[in-house]
């Protein structure tokens, strides 16, 4: 009658966190220098599509017998997703905002906004209320439409690193114990 010992933790989160987010911050950081220097895009696209592949080498590394499998790296992938999420969208957030008020330069950027809107509405096939046209073209509406935009890519990123993660855990599954 007495109760079987708890399941011993397979995720140690503390250095899990801890890894997660120096990877999300250099990803995040040369996410931001991609935006000025076009030679840093693909640097960064590959740093953000291998992230959790590199989330769980540190981690491994640091933890050198911790358990690994799928779960664990699907788990471990999924906070990865989440940390990038957060550290690009801080990170296009502070760069919009110096681009807009300390640069001055996102004048283009609404221009193309707004004429993207105008034609997205010039080839719909049903007639548009004048009030809704009033509506598009407001700087309200393309904030939201530019934060639902961000939620979905979010998610894309989210759903990228989990399945990054468990591939990860499964190339790095041991199939005996730690000696």
């Amino acid at each position: 009658g007495t109760q079987p010992p708890p399941r011993p933790q397979q995720v140690e989160w503390k250095t899990a966190i801890r890894c997660a987010a120096l990877v999300a911050g250099i990803g995040s950081v040369l996410s931001l220098a991609a935006m000025r220097v076009d030679v840093l895009s693909l640097l960064s696209f590959l740093w953000i599509l291998f992230a959790s592949l590199i989330t769980l080498g540190l981690y491994q590394k640091r933890r050198p017998a911790a358990w690994m499998d799928v779960q664990v790296g699907a788990r471990i992938g999924v906070l990865v997703g989440l940390c990038l999420a957060v550290g690009l969208g801080v990170a296009v957030a502070c760069g919009g905002l110096v681009a807009r008020y300390g640069l001055h330069s996102m004048g283009n950027f609404d221009a193309q906004m707004a004429a993207q809107m105008q034609e997205a509405i010039r080839k719909s096939s049903t007639p548009v209320p004048p009030d809704m046209l009033g509506l598009a073209r407001s700087p309200e509406f393309r904030a939201g439409m530019m934060l639902g935009v961000f939620g979905f890519l979010s998610a894309c990123l989210l759903l990228l690193s989990a399945v990054g993660g468990a591939i990860a855990g499964m190339l790095r599954s041991r199939r005996g114990p730690v000696v």
